[in-house]
């Protein structure tokens, strides 16, 4: 990753570079006063941000006006920023190593990615994320926040960033995705984007052990290791986040479909 202030505002992949942000929507009218931290998560706050509590702040306010605007967060979402997007998202940093490069999937609004490289300077992020409107927010959201050296946005699907579809092709210690898709498709997407050994770490919710035992077996088809739960944030948070991790433990090449069978006139059908 190039670290100049200038990486945030070139938006890689094949989809170039956004339009400008999308129309208001009708009857929305956010306001920043529901980005004001609640006084009983403020110890929470404290610890998952340390001295960049303030530029948490900063996002939280973006999130709950322009976020809302554009369709980002739903307005009934907006008064819960804290609790169930920013401190969700950033008691997962426990389970991120020193200096990691991380590339986060479907990142939308910027969770977790973005909130991770808030809590933690010594990540290189990387946003994925293939709709216009919300590359075009993630732009501008690094740009004023002040994060371009540590972050970049690429515009495109997972499976063309893992392919370096417009670039060389991504790959990162840890790949992140938040509320995407059930951990089968989540694998398919997300493992060929980490380096050997590397990581998927999933948020998912209190059906984790479920999913698991009902697509281990095609995660280990894909190159996935054993997935296993983790609970982050216990300690601080009243509710910690639940995370799945899958380590890529093999380098599986693209599934080919099988080749037509000819029928006995010579043309090729499929079944």
């Amino acid at each position: 990753m190039t670290n100049d202030d200038t990486t945030a505002g070139a938006v890689a992949g094949p989809g170039g570079t956004p339009p400008g942000p999308s129309a208001v929507r009708p009857g929305v009218t956010p306001s920043p006063a529901d980005a004001v931290l609640p006084p009983e998560l403020a110890g929470a706050a404290r610890t998952l941000f340390g001295d960049r509590l303030d530029l948490a702040a900063a996002y939280a306010e973006l999130l709950a006006t322009d976020g809302v605007l554009r369709g980002l967060i739903g307005p009934r979402e907006a008064p819960r920023i804290w609790d169930r997007h920013l401190l969700n998202c950033a008691a997962v940093a426990e389970r991120i190593p020193e200096g990691a490069a991380v590339l986060d999937v479907g990142s939308g609004a910027g969770l977790p990615g973005l909130v991770l490289a808030i809590a933690r300077p010594d990540l290189t992020v990387t946003l994925i994320e293939p709709l216009a409107r919300r590359t075009s927010f993630l732009v501008e959201a690094v740009q004023g926040l002040g994060l371009a050296k540590t972050v970049r946005v690429f515009r495109g699907r997972a499976e063309e960033a893992a392919a370096g579809a417009g670039a060389e092709p991504l790959r990162g210690d840890v790949v992140t995705a938040r509320a995407v898709a059930p951990l089968d498709r989540l694998a398919a997407w997300c493992l060929p984007l980490a380096v050997p050994g590397g990581r998927l770490v999933a948020l998912k919710g209190a059906s984790a052990a479920e999913e698991i035992a009902e697509h281990a077996a095609a995660v280990a088809r894909l190159g996935g290791g054993e997935p296993t739960v983790h609970r982050c944030g216990e300690g601080v948070l009243d509710a910690p986040t639940t995370v799945v991790e899958i380590v890529r433990e093999r380098v599986v090449g693209p599934v080919r479909r099988p080749a037509a069978k000819k029928s006995r006139g010579g043309r090729s059908r499929r079944r």
